[in-house]
């Protein structure tokens, strides 16, 4: 059923990793539920640029970069700014990525086995060289389904792991409802965590790549029902994942007014609760949420450089593989220097949002051409869902701006 929704699966990939983990976890201890309503409509957005990105990619044969770069006014320009854009993005969150499932394999081994080596450092450093030269091997292999299913393996564990998570400390109904009324935290931080929320949700990876993972799969005009029902169960999986985190960690912190400073804070919480085994299923999913967000971002910067060469997906080629090498390297920056993996992740999802208005703006003008979308050109009800979701995306990135200026 799952590979039914393979493009969704590397959607889901791109989105929740443990950058999502960290804003949904931080946000939920700090501010309880006020943010569900940034989550709701980052998930309905992002479902909206799915269908838009995956509609055109179907019916037309061609991939994002692309397009912008043949089909649009000074379209090189703009096709080069979202691929150095997503790039920069995307691989200063994979430092950060691997550093917390990292630190999150460490407090596991250090809760078994207390009296083991306190030296964190050498230990953390070790798991993620280990993680990311085992993730690396796999990228080798070079083929479109092999990843899939890899990352349908992760996806699986961590949806599981935080659903049996949120179960064990359910936040009041009450709050859950009262989080849907749009509000931002007015405290310090609190504008900085809803950008973090839409730059991880609303994430551009995860549309701009989705017409070449189309080709991947192999669909075309004929897949227009199953591309659309891809789009919708991979944000509906989005908001179920992210949201279990967020009421996770209301149940667990917010009421006892904690807040996460480190990888585990909401893991020792549970454990009162449910024992080693809450600690064992939560990390379960951080590092899964961890896996299935390295192996897509690895790909990222080959895949969009093919894509603006000549609009395919080449897993197999020279080039991919010294670029995902690369990137591997630099994904052990943050624990190298033994920096704190939350303030990175953080950090590197709002700088995600900047790009999010060229990517949304890119789409609305490709899908509106009639003469490539012919019968399928966006209707009413999809130019209405992507014009607001430019505005909305334009309103966090000044959000965005205000808070990084706080910050100096």
């Amino acid at each position: 059923m799952l590979l039914s929704i393979g493009p969704g699966i590397f959607c889901i990939g791109y989105t929740i990793g443990t950058g999502s983990v960290t804003s949904m976890a931080k946000a939920g201890s700090e501010f309880g539920m006020q943010l569900l309503w940034v989550l709701v409509l980052s998930v309905l957005f992002a479902w909206v640029l799915m269908e838009a990105y995956g509609r055109y990619a179907v019916v037309t044969g061609d991939t994002a970069i692309h397009s912008f770069r043949n089909k649009v006014k000074h379209g090189k320009y703009l096709a080069i700014i979202i691929v150095v854009g997503i790039v920069v993005g995307q691989w200063n969150s994979l430092t950060g990525i691997l550093g917390l499932s990292a630190s999150a394999v460490y407090e596991l081994f250090q809760l078994f086995f207390p009296s083991a080596s306190s030296d964190s450092y050498w230990m953390i450093l070790g798991i993620a060289v280990f993680l990311i030269v085992a993730l690396y091997g796999l990228l080798l292999v070079g083929k479109y389904s092999f990843f899939e299913k890899i990352l349908i393996v992760f996806v699986s564990f961590m949806g599981i792991s935080f659903l049996i998570s949120m179960f064990m400390v359910f936040p009041a109904p009450s709050d859950i409802i009262v989080g849907l009324k749009p509000s931002i935290p007015q405290v310090q931080g609190g504008k900085l965590m809803v950008a973090a929320f839409v730059g991880t949700t609303m994430a551009a990876p995860t549309f701009v790549v989705r017409p070449l993972l189309m080709k991947g799969k192999g669909w075309g005009k004929a897949n227009t029902k199953e591309q659309s029902k891809d789009a919708l169960i991979s944000a509906i999986l989005m908001f179920v994942i992210s949201a279990s985190v967020m009421m996770t960690a209301t149940g667990a912190l917010f009421y006892e007014g904690k807040a996460i400073e480190k990888v585990l804070d909401m893991v020792y919480t549970l454990e009162p609760i449910a024992g080693k085994f809450a600690v064992a299923v939560f990390v379960l999913g951080i590092l899964s949420a961890g896996l299935s967000s390295v192996f897509p971002i690895l790909m990222v910067a080959p895949l969009l450089i093919s894509d603006y060469r000549n609009g395919e997906l080449d897993t197999n080629s020279k080039m991919f593989k010294i670029i995902t090498g690369i990137a591997a390297v630099f994904g052990l920056l943050v624990p190298a220097i033994g920096a704190n993996p939350i303030a990175a992740q953080i950090a590197t999802q709002v700088a995600n949002v900047f790009v999010l208005p060229l990517v949304i703006a890119g789409i609305i003008y490709l899908t509106n051409n009639k003469k490539d979308m012919g019968e399928h050109k966006a209707g009413l009800l999809l130019n209405t869902g992507m014009f607001a979701a430019f505005i909305f995306s334009c309103f966090i990135a000044f959000n965005g701006v205000q808070a990084l200026i706080e910050l100096l």
